[in-house]
């Protein structure tokens, strides 16, 4: 065998075995919610629980600075109004960083909205938001952050969905609140919780506690160093068309083009 095909053959497996070894006893810690958060099968899979009570969440044991971050998820099926499914990745403090998926719950038949965000040094408001183009509570689904010191990529199922670039170098010296999450390291978080003051359609629908308890499934978690990514952090040209169909079709809300919450101009970095 070939030199080149057996560093892919190699390549490929260690992947292989990144997903399969992937086990939540070993990889995450139980943070609050007490038995609402159940592992199960051996550790290859991840339940949250909310009830009128409390809803829950977990943490990775490990930190990273810059990684490629996987989960897949299966989000709280039929009226999901009020509820909020997080996962995201978030370093401590006041001066945290912070790379958001938080996925807004509706009424059965309306779909989700799946919600992201950039922290750095403590300041967000970075928000964009979309529909997803499949039900998100049918199957599980593959949710990734690539993070390296030159950019972050969302995606979905392997489609990315917003690539947020470090501008420090020239944004860094005229506007003051331009931070890049570049210096913390930060844990994988998700939690299930109750936010019908604010998630479903700006808190007009509430919660409906009799369909409780509502459950959202995890599975697969993976994480490596960004650095083995280094190939697929610039993407290639049906990356970059299915990043556009993407934002054509399915993004409800970007920052960038809000000019209502920015009348004086938007941030340097839309620009």
């Amino acid at each position: 065998m070939d030199t080149p095909l057996l560093f892919l053959l190699l390549l490929i497996s260690s992947r292989l075995l990144l997903t399969v070894s992937a086990n939540f006893y070993n990889d995450v810690d139980i943070t609050w919610g007490n038995d609402r958060a159940k592992i199960l099968d051996n550790g290859q899979q991840l339940q949250l629980t909310l009830d009128p009570t409390s809803g829950c969440g977990f943490q990775s044991k490990e930190e990273y600075l810059f990684a490629k971050i996987d989960m897949q998820i299966k989000l709280v099926p039929g009226n999901s109004a009020g509820t909020v499914t997080a996962y995201y990745l978030s370093s401590q403090g006041p001066k945290h960083d912070e790379i958001d998926y938080e996925f807004l719950g509706n009424l059965s038949g309306d779909p989700y909205i799946m919600h992201t965000n950039v922290f750095a040094q403590g300041l967000g408001n970075r928000e964009q938001q979309f529909y997803l183009w499949f039900d998100p509570t049918l199957d599980f689904h593959t949710y990734s952050v690539l993070w390296t010191s030159n950019q972050i990529i969302f995606s979905v199922d392997e489609t990315p969905v917003r690539v947020f670039k470090n501008r420090e170098t020239d944004l860094g010296k005229v506007d003051s609140n331009y931070h890049y999450p570049k210096s913390q390291a930060m844990r994988v978080y998700s939690s299930l919780w109750n936010a019908d003051d604010w998630a479903t359609r700006g808190g007009l629908v509430k919660t409906d506690w009799s369909k409780a308890p509502f459950v959202a499934s995890f599975r697969n978690i993976s994480a490596a160093a960004a650095s083995n990514f280094a190939a697929e952090e610039a993407l290639d040209s049906n990356e970059e068309q299915k990043l556009q169909w993407v934002r054509n079709k399915y993004m409800i809300y970007d920052y960038c083009a809000d000019t209502k919450r920015f009348p004086q101009g938007v941030p340097l970095e839309c620009k």
